[in-house]
């Protein structure tokens, strides 16, 4: 697997950089997985936003990492999105494990949180997340918060 990872602002981002990064949200979020809840938020602005190129250039991973207090008392990951042709192949735990590594190096010491879509508790387990709590309704999907220790 051969990714180039990039870390942007939304002032760093270029033009053609952002759009393929908000299409593939747009495309995950709202068309797949018929999400109607704003997919652009507030978090955006202040969040470090990690994009994944494959060979050719195309955007096909990509979350955002918000800075502590905003969300959660503590950092937290969100918006991961992977291309479908790019499931399966270990690109979703390598986006996880740069964005984490960053988060650590950025706020060490103080963990991350994130409201996980229910059925991907395993994909998170897998790099050191655990569930902390019961089952709610976010965005109508099922969601749990997860935490992991730096």
């Amino acid at each position: 697997m051969n990714i180039h990872w990039q870390w942007f602002t939304l002032d760093t981002f270029d033009t053609r950089t952002l759009l393929a990064y908000l299409r593939l949200r747009q495309d995950i979020f709202v068309v797949e997985q018929k999400c109607t809840a704003p997919e652009i938020d507030d978090y955006d602005p202040p969040a470090q936003h990690l994009v994944g190129r494959d060979k050719q250039g195309r955007v096909i991973a990509a979350l955002r990492l918000v800075p502590p207090g905003l969300k959660f008392p503590e950092p937290s990951l969100g918006r991961v999105v992977v291309h479908p042709d790019s499931r399966r192949g270990g690109t979703g735990s390598a986006l996880l494990r740069e964005a984490l590594a960053k988060s650590d190096a950025l706020w060490p010491g103080q963990g991350n949180r994130i409201s996980a879509q229910s059925h991907l508790q395993h994909f998170y387990g897998n790099v050191g997340f655990k569930t902390v709590s019961e089952e709610y309704e976010e965005d109508g999907l099922p969601h749990v918060e997860m935490w992991r220790e730096s």
